[in-house]
């Protein structure tokens, strides 16, 4: 016999409280239990959230730990490092990540299997091409301006060019399972596998006596990538074949790389936003602020992983009812959506901001430094959660173009922001400069939502037509 919360709760809690609180237990059961799309997209949201809350605690230990072992310059200097090799790493997919959650249902849904073959098979020769030649002209260019860069900087970003096919494959199958629904295989190994062995492979070094510097960290993080990445590869190979059946495969190249490369303009121009305030601090201040900023960062994105989760676990869904002839049900889907984002989110930032202090300070004493602009920062946050992820329905439902004029649009402000602020008041300018940006995505994507969709996606706004 199946479990059923709601009839735990109605033998377990007294009769009047289990009257009220049935219609909670109900909708636990459906995403639970429940076969539908709706129920199908809150339970890989759920998983999706549970991967992130253990991503989210270890990366923080493990972030803790480099810090303890590596002081606030080398740690200062290797995560700017390995955030720029993810930045461009993932980028390097040249938007196929995100596209193939998109042509994957679709081809599904028609019964093109020689296409889905197609795309599948080519999408990985293309992404571990193109990232290889972007590793290359970043090798070459960090060798060729190497007068114009910091001496410390110049090792480790060499080394971690060769991260980058790696990154970039790793988030091609991510593509994939998010497509197939396959939750634990999308997220798993980028966000518990890898940091986990980044920080084993860093112990061991360590252990056979490397310096805790940012060279030693990052041949860390090259090697947890290849072993992450390769052994993911093998899975999901394993997985696909069994859900494919063998036979011939069309690969329609130009068309797919039309839609992809707008695609691509979002993500990259997504990927700047949401870590332009990292990069520019790396700019213009030294690895020791560097460092600080990063850790308190890394204890806002506690708030950040409800947004991601639900973002990973709903642009399937939002592909397949954009194809669908039922606009009101995508309508109330995507307010859903932004439900699950924002009040989870709210009850983040409360947290954060409460327990705050002492998380940075298990950082260290000078990373405590960074607490007073977690307050400025989790407004933006917050407003971005308030929309839920408009991104992600207006890339599924071929709107992608303007979606990246909004992105270009709220980088060129972030930035601009944080050139005027940046200098003069130091990390209160990159905050200040960083929530005003997130604050205006928010807006302008609910905006664009409303008029390409006629679609309310905004927390305290009923549902409505446009029309």
């Amino acid at each position: 016999m199946r479990f059923s919360a709601a009839t735990a709760a109605d033998r377990i809690l007294p009769r009047r409280l289990a009257s009220r609180a049935r219609p909670l237990f109900v909708r636990i059961d459906e995403i639970l239990f429940g076969a539908d799309e709706r129920s199908e997209a809150g339970r890989m949201s759920l998983i999706a959230f549970a991967v992130r809350v253990g991503s989210a605690f270890i990366a923080f230990v493990s972030q803790v730990l480099m810090a303890r072992w590596m002081g606030g310059f080398e740690y200062g200097i290797f995560v700017l490092v390995w955030l720029t090799v993810l930045i461009v790493g993932s980028i390097s997919c040249l938007g196929f990540s995100s596209s193939v959650i998109r042509f994957i249902p679709e081809f599904r849904e028609r019964a093109m299997m020689d296409e889905l073959r197609g795309i599948v098979l080519a999408s990985r020769y293309f992404v571990v091409a193109a990232s290889t030649i972007i590793a290359s002209v970043g090798a070459l260019g960090v060798w060729l301006f190497s007068a114009s860069i910091e001496s410390y900087y110049l090792v480790p970003f060499l080394l971690g060019m060769v991260c980058l096919p790696m990154i970039a494959l790793t988030d091609l199958m991510q593509g994939f399972s998010r497509a197939h629904s396959w939750a634990l295989s999308a997220l798993f190994p980028t966000y518990i596998t890898r940091p986990v062995l980044i920080l084993v492979f860093m112990v061991l070094a360590l252990l056979f006596g490397f310096k805790p510097d940012a060279i030693t960290a990052t041949l860390s993080a090259i090697a947890a990538t290849y072993v992450t990445a390769l052994a993911q590869l093998v899975g999901l190979s394993r997985q696909l074949g069994a859900r494919i059946p063998a036979g011939p495969a069309k690969v329609h190249f130009r068309s797919w790389i039309v839609v992809s490369l707008p695609i691509f303009l979002v993500e990259s121009f997504y990927y700047l936003v949401t870590n332009a305030d990292v990069l520019m601090v790396g700019f213009y201040r030294p690895p020791e602020e560097v460092a600080v900023y990063f850790a308190t960062v890394k204890v806002l994105a506690l708030v950040h992983f409800v947004y991601f989760a639900v973002r990973a676990g709903v642009a399937q869904r939002y592909a397949q009812f954009t194809h669908g002839s039922d606009p009101a049900r995508l309508a109330l889907f995507a307010k859903e959506t932004v439900s699950w984002t924002f009040w989870p989110s709210l009850a983040m930032a409360a947290v954060v901001l409460i327990l705050g202090e002492p998380m940075l300070a298990l950082f260290g004493k000078e990373f405590v430094a960074g607490y007073p602009l977690l307050f400025l920062l989790v407004l933006g946050v917050v407003a971005r959660a308030s929309v839920g992820p408009c991104e992600s329905l207006l890339t599924m439902s071929g709107n992608q173009n303007v979606c990246a004029a909004v992105f270009a649009l709220t980088l060129v402000i972030n930035v601009g922001l944080n050139v005027i602020l940046l200098p003069p008041f130091g990390l209160w300018g990159a905050a200040t400069a960083t929530a005003l940006a997130m604050m205006f995505e928010a807006a302008a994507l609910s905006f664009t939502v409303w008029r390409k969709l006629g679609i309310a996606m905004a927390i305290f706004i009923p549902v409505r037509s446009a029309a």
